[in-house]
């Protein structure tokens, strides 16, 4: 007899709201057969001011070898995505070739960015775009896009048949029923698969907080131009360069206002031109300007629509804000939107840009502030209630909100009448096994953080950050030493320090800290000297020396001359 097994992992999504990649591997009879990936984005690091620009998934687990000692890549039969935000698609850049290029799916708009993502980094293969109401088969996963709403037109949902169970994959949305572009969620469609029988529905948690359901994406239309009509000076609306729908309304307003529009910053210029050329943007020939024409124009003529929603220190808004935009200066009658949430950790950054934009004059309003000017893509308690109803599933999993998020949906369900240890809250890298009749945990993968800098794809490591750190905070303290063969000093320590102290008053604590040098290098009979051994024993010294005296432990390098 065939025993079918489902085993699920997050390698991003759960406890953290971006970096979004979920594997599903079907195993017959103990033996890997088949992986499905759901989405593969980016998150985004809490240590903003030590050159890390992104953080990616950790997919070392499925280069590992399975019982037959195979590659688990060579079992990946395609990679399926939910919707065209950064933190489900733009991971897939940097591990395209490490997972052996699969064939990618999504629909039209998100196909779209991905195509645009893999060209700058050189790959010419082109994403599959999915049809409605279509079945697709990946060798023993049967597969079906249902159409929901979000916060960007082309939303999905998946809906995945396996031999071993049906699992509903609900990532990111809303039940929008008047959204802005594009149709309404497909409940038809939801209903039926409720019926066809699903033992695990993993659901968006983001708005498991709020109460009733969530704003239509329309209402924020309504307030750009209640906002526009007002602002005597330039308008600037800021929003995720993914949030088409958003921004899109922002255009429809301004062209009714008869003003200007210009997009600022890359993400946003690119985003906009894609969907341009697929019709998403129109209408926009007599309207759009360049950055570089907004001053030929008065300031209540004009429109940007700007990257940098999350306080993103190099964003076309942080740069504004902080004078280095020579096309853009604030003046006394801007007005500001910040049409967009801050994701959870981003708070800081986000409010620490507000304060700089009201410190230049301009007016500033943010969701803290007016709910009117910005409407969540992700459903609140009714919507997932509506949704828990619809699929009514045997066990839940919530994804993509933090581990509060997860307590508040356990306790969603909880009131719908399931039992509470129905609902896995998970971690990163934990594993759920699915059968027929039952879902247990399995073992917990290892993951890292894998960081992506200016300079490469995990070269960044925790050592690394913690150097930097230091430099940034406690400074550097260089030793230079000319030795001669036997490693007799040929002449005085020279040390150098840079944020640490500053030398001209700390004459005495330099002195100081050659002797300990000269001391560590006085001939010892017992043992023979080692380069790195001296080094060593010089660094320990220092860092125990610096602290006891000034509290502090600077970086200390050595660096040895042999002559």
């Amino acid at each position: 007899m065939i025993n079918w097994r489902l085993k699920f992992i997050p390698l991003g999504g759960v406890t953290d709201v971006t970096k979004n990649m979920y594997v599903y591997e079907l195993y017959q009879n103990d033996e890997l057969v088949d992986i499905l990936i759901v989405d593969c984005g980016i998150g985004f690091p809490r240590e903003k001011s030590l050159g890390v620009d992104l953080i990616i998934p950790d997919i070392s687990y499925l280069a590992e070898k399975d019982k037959a000692k195979e590659d688990k890549i060579s079992k990946i039969r395609a990679i399926l995505f939910t919707h065209g935000h950064e933190d489900h698609i733009s991971g897939i850049p940097y591990l395209y070739d490490r997972l052996k290029q699969p064939d990618l799916y999504g629909s039209r708009l998100t196909a779209l960015f991905l195509n645009k993502k893999l060209e700058d980094f050189g790959y010419r293969k082109k994403v599959n775009e999915i049809r409605y109401l279509t079945d697709y088969q990946f060798s023993n996963f049967k597969v079906r896009f249902i159409n929901v709403t979000h916060s960007i037109p082309d939303t999905t949902h998946i809906f995945i048949q396996t031999p071993a169970g049906n699992v509903y994959h609900g990532a990111d949305f809303k039940f929008d029923l008047t959204p802005p572009y594009g149709p309404p969620p497909n409940f038809y469609e939801i209903t039926k698969v409720g019926k066809i029988g699903v033992n695990l529905l993993l659901s968006d948690s983001l708005g498991a907080e709020r109460e009733g359901l969530t704003l239509s994406e329309s209402v924020v239309g309504e307030s750009f131009e209640r906002e526009m009509r007002t602002t005597k000076g330039k308008f600037i609306m800021t929003t995720f360069s993914s949030n088409i729908s958003r921004i899109r309304q922002c255009i429809e307003v301004a062209q009714k206002l008869n003003r200007k529009i210009a997009f600022l910053g890359r993400s946003m210029k690119e985003n906009t031109k894609a969907a341009k050329e697929i019709g998403y943007l129109s209408g926009l020939e007599s309207i759009l300007i360049k950055e570089e024409q907004i001053n030929r124009y008065p300031p209540k003529k004009i429109c940007l629509i700007v990257a940098g929603s999350q306080g993103q220190f190099d964003s076309a808004l942080a740069k504004i804000s902080r004078g280095d935009n020579p096309n853009v200066k604030i003046t006394k009658g801007d007005k500001i939107i910040f049409s967009s949430d801050p994701i959870p950790g981003n708070e800081t950054e986000v409010y620490d840009l507000v304060e700089e934009l009201i410190k230049k004059g301009a007016e500033v309003i943010y969701p803290s502030i007016s709910d009117q000017l910005h409407a969540s893509g992700h459903g609140n308690i009714d919507d997932l209630k509506f949704l828990i109803r619809f699929i009514n599933p045997k066990y839940f999993v919530p994804i993509g909100g933090t581990l509060r998020h997860q307590r508040q949906f356990q306790r969603i369900v909880k009131e719908l009448g399931y039992p509470e240890n129905s609902v896995f809250l998970l971690e990163e890298g934990d594993s759920l096994w699915i059968e027929k009749n039952r879902l247990y945990l399995g073992r917990k993968i290892e993951t890292k953080t894998i960081y992506v800098d200016a300079y490469g794809v995990g070269d960044v490591g925790n050592i690394v950050l913690r150097d930097r750190k230091n430099l940034a905070t406690e400074g550097i303290v260089v030793v230079i030493l000319t030795l001669d063969n036997n490693f007799r000093l040929l002449s005085q320590p020279r040390i150098v320090t840079r944020g640490f102290i500053y030398e001209k008053n700390e004459e005495e604590l330099l002195k100081q800290s050659k002797k300990i040098v000269a001391q560590i290098l006085k001939p010892k009979k017992e043992k023979a000297f080692k380069l790195n051994n001296i080094k060593r024993e010089i660094i320990n010294k220092l860092e125990e020396f610096y602290f006891r005296i000034k509290g502090r432990k600077p970086l200390v390098i050595v660096e040895i001359i042999n002559i």
